[in-house]
Order: C-alpha cells, then sequence, then structure tokens
C-alpha cells in the first residue's frame, strides 16, 4: 500500500480492505483506552498517529518542530500491519519490559527498532501493547525525548588523511585531463 494521503483517521481506516480496518480499529481502541489525555489522535506520515500536541510540548518533534512530538503511529503496510512505539525505542527499560511481557503472553515478536509488525490481530499481545501505552504520559514521554537527544554527541569531524589528500588531489586532476590521457594513465 502507497503512503495515504487521507487527511482524517476516518479516512484512513475507510480506504482499507475489510480485515485489515477490523485489525486496525481494534488495535486503535487498545491504544486509545490507555493512552494518557494529553496525547492526540491525527494522521501523521500518511498513517494513524498518536503524539504530544504543541500545546503540551511547544518544541515539538526534535527533527522538524512544525510536527508534534510523535509517540505511536499505526499503518498499513503492504506486506503487513505496524505499530511503531517510539517510547520503546528511546528507553531501553521500556524496550526490555515491552519484550519480557510479550514473551510471557506468548506470542512471537516480530519487531525493529520500534516496529511492531503483525499480519493479523491475533499476532498481537494487545494486553502488552496496552499496558506499555498506559506506562508512559505524554509530559514525561516529552521529558525522556529531550534527554536522549541531549545525550547523543555530535561526531567528531574527521580529519584528512594522508591516504585521503592525495586522492582528492588526484580526481581534481582527473577533470583537467582529456578523457584519453586519463585512460592511460589508468593503465
Amino acid at each position: 500500500m502507497a503512503q495515504s494521503k487521507a487527511k482524517t483517521v476516518k479516512d484512513y481506516l475507510a480506504e482499507l480492505p475489510e480485515d485489515r480496518r477490523a485489525a486496525m480499529q481494534t488495535v486503535r481502541e487498545v491504544i486509545l483506552k490507555n493512552l494518557d489525555k494529553d496525547f492526540e489522535e491525527g494522521m501523521q506520515y500518511g498513517m494513524i498517529g498518536y503524539y504530544v500536541p504543541h500545546s503540551v510540548y511547544p518544541p515539538g518533534y526534535h527533527c522538524d518542530p512544525t510536527k508534534p512530538l510523535g509517540f505511536a503511529h499505526l499503518a498499513s503496510q503492504k506486506n503487513y500491519m505496524a505499530l511503531y512505539m517510539m517510547c520503546l525505542y528511546s528507553d531501553a527499560d521500556q524496550l526490555k519490559q515491552f519484550q519480557t511481557e510479550w514473551k510471557k503472553a506468548g506470542k512471537k515478536l516480530d519487531m525493529g527498532k520500534s516496529c511492531i509488525r503483525f499480519k493479523k490481530l491475533e499476532d498481537l499481545a494487545l494486553e502488552v501493547i496496552g499496558r506499555s501505552i498506559a506506562r508512559v504520559t505524554a509530559r514525561e514521554y516529552a521529558k525522556q525525548c529531550e534527554r536522549a537527544v541531549s545525550g547523543r554527541q555530535k561526531a567528531p569531524a574527521k580529519k584528512a588523511t594522508a591516504a585521503r589528500k592525495p586522492a582528492k588531489i588526484a580526481s581534481l586532476s582527473k577533470k583537467s585531463k582529456p578523457k584519453a590521457a586519463r585512460l592511460k594513465a589508468a593503465r
């Protein structure tokens, strides 16, 4: 499925096949039932989003401050459905607790960094998802994200090494030589 152009959650759900719509609606209900009151639901990045609005966290998403801070997303992809839970990605303790609870639920976890992939509703441990959503308030999540972003250190600038300098000079000289001369020099 290509990225949705739907403007509302209702429109997004309406464009899904019936089986996916039913699964997505059930997951959505679990999220909404457990979501802190300060989060909002809406469309973000072509999928259903749950986010900290600017009214609660004015700085917004650090990569694009015009957007609210995303917390979770629910999407119908081409080969699977996915629940993106950023609170798991940015907090190692939350992730470990989630994985432990999921294993105890007896379900196979198909997960990327924050993406829980599923093909049918029965693949999910809904109670674990609900508890994980309920554990984090919007304000706590915003603080968690601030800590994660401020904890990152910029990689030190790479210094030009002796091995790199000749390559750079050689590539500059290639431009000035005619093609035949460059081919001859390469032999």
